[in-house]
């Protein structure tokens, strides 16, 4: 696996920080995202937790993104509450992050190895959910 990494967006990385340390509450919402739009725009999401499961702040981030006009993302952060700094994406968030945004950038690691990485770096040999499609569908 050769790992491409991309330039830090760490006005994401803020971004996603400040709503960590401002709107995670609680055992309900225990993680920020944030993500940039091709345009620009940056969304921000919490997560929804729930003892029968419930969407991480990347899935959620991603239809918050669609309800407001961004259908494509080029990086995104997620960021945990109580100073807990940048999460990797779990693995059912790397595969829909695949799916949806396979030229995605995704930042991960902490403090001087913060870096930003190829989503399909996330997730060498992966399954691409458009492979199944017979053409012409």
């Amino acid at each position: 696996m050769t790992t491409q990494i991309h330039p830090v967006d760490r006005e994401l990385v803020e971004a996603a920080a400040q709503v960590a340390r401002t709107r995670c509450r609680g055992d309900n919402h225990t993680m920020a995202a944030a993500g940039r739009g091709r345009d620009g725009r940056i969304v921000t999401a919490v997560n929804a937790y729930h003892f029968t499961g419930g969407p991480c702040a990347e899935l959620v981030l991603v239809g918050a993104a669609a309800a407001q006009g961004i259908y494509e993302l080029e990086t995104i952060v997620a960021v945990g509450d109580r100073g807990r700094g940048v999460v990797p994406p779990c693995g059912r968030c790397r595969q829909v992050l695949l799916d949806y945004f396979p030229g995605l950038k995704v930042v991960v690691g902490g403090g001087e190895r913060l870096r930003a990485v190829a989503v399909t770096d996330l997730l060498p040999e992966s399954y691409v959910w458009a492979d199944h499609r017979i053409d012409g569908e």
